[in-house]
């Protein structure tokens, strides 16, 4: 499929498809005669991994890598299983800072709440 059609299915804008394929995520996409790029099946499973990885919070240099490593074939599958332990742990650390952060704005709504109906009670004694 064309560049338009892939970036269709896979949710991306043809600008990004681009970019990454200029700084080499994307390392086996045919070309066309004319020199358009010709993706398959495996460059949507491929791509949307990348975008998996990038709205996870992944790094560009981490996932050019990331990619590089992909490129030099199964040798080097546990450096990548690490690589993506490394993200995973810090996803996991910024959850728990998130469920944090929740927490304390859970509580002063709490605190708002409560407010709110003492004030509501005051106005009705008032009344």
């Amino acid at each position: 499929m064309n560049i338009a059609a892939f970036a269709q299915r896979c949710g991306l804008s043809a600008h990004t498809l681009r970019y990454y394929d200029r700084i080499r995520l994307l390392r086996s996409v045919a070309r066309r005669t004319n020199g358009h790029r010709e993706f398959g099946p495996a460059d949507v499973e491929w791509v949307e991994f990348l975008h998996r990885l990038r709205s996870s919070g992944m790094g560009i240099a981490e996932m050019q890598h990331y990619a590089a490593l992909r490129a030099q074939g199964d040798t080097t599958l546990a450096l990548r299983r690490a690589l993506l332990d490394a993200h995973a742990a810090r996803i996991e650390g910024d959850l728990q800072q998130r469920q944090i952060q929740l927490a304390r704005l859970r509580e002063k709504i709490r605190i708002y709440d409560t407010m709110i109906a003492t004030a509501d009670r005051t106005r009705r004694g008032a009344a």
